[in-house]
């Protein structure tokens, strides 16, 4: 009987420790017995430093984004408020004509016709800079790598507090077998099977 005891505790100590095996595995740490908390508490400082370096990036490329979209619209309304007076130059060295010598006219028209252009150059560079700077930036903080960075991060947290919660049952159903001496079923089905082989 005790043999059988014996026996039955041996067995289920090697399907825990499969059941172990199996967890570590699950969450790649592989075969090994060898598995240590430490190795476990690097490789999640890792993480954790991933994740709050790559969570910081993406702040400050939003705040990067944020910053160039505002000086676009700012700029955008300075562009408006010089083609304005670029037109107005313009239509005041058309129209008078009359002044002495007409030299203030032709200087408010050169004035007028140099602000257009300048203006327009300043819409191509606000342009550029929202499709060469600002967009792919703000693809970037949308976008899979950081995003899939953080997500890692976290998975690979709930999986180890997961594991943790595993190892830790396996280990109170170890404790909790090697304590119970046993079933009283499996104690009378010993009982009779031992009977039996006497008769």
């Amino acid at each position: 009987m005790d043999a059988l005891r014996k026996q039955a505790t041996k067995l289920r100590e090697q399907v825990a420790k499969q059941q172990q095996q199996a967890v570590f595995k699950q969450f790649g740490y592989g075969n090994s017995d060898t598995v240590t908390d430490e190795a476990g508490l690097q490789q999640h400082q890792k993480l954790e430093k991933l994740y709050i370096s790559t969570r910081s990036s993406k702040h400050f490329q939003r705040d990067i984004v944020r910053g160039v979209e505002g000086y676009i619209v700012t700029g955008s309304k300075q562009v408006e408020i010089g083609n304005k007076l670029s037109d107005d130059s313009r239509k005041y060295g058309v129209e008078n004509t009359c002044t002495s010598g007409s030299t203030l006219a032709k200087a408010a028209l050169s004035f007028g016709k140099a602000r257009e252009q300048m203006e327009k150059e300043r819409g191509n560079l606000l342009k550029a800079l929202g499709t060469q700077v600002a967009e792919p930036l703000r693809a970037m903080v949308m976008g899979a790598p950081l995003e899939d960075a953080r997500h890692l991060a976290q998975r690979y947290d709930r999986m180890r507090q997961e594991a943790e919660a595993q190892a830790i049952e396996v280990s109170k159903r170890q404790m909790k077998v090697r304590e119970t001496p046993g079933n009283i079923d499996n104690n009378l089905k010993r009982k009779l099977l031992k009977a039996s082989c006497k008769i």
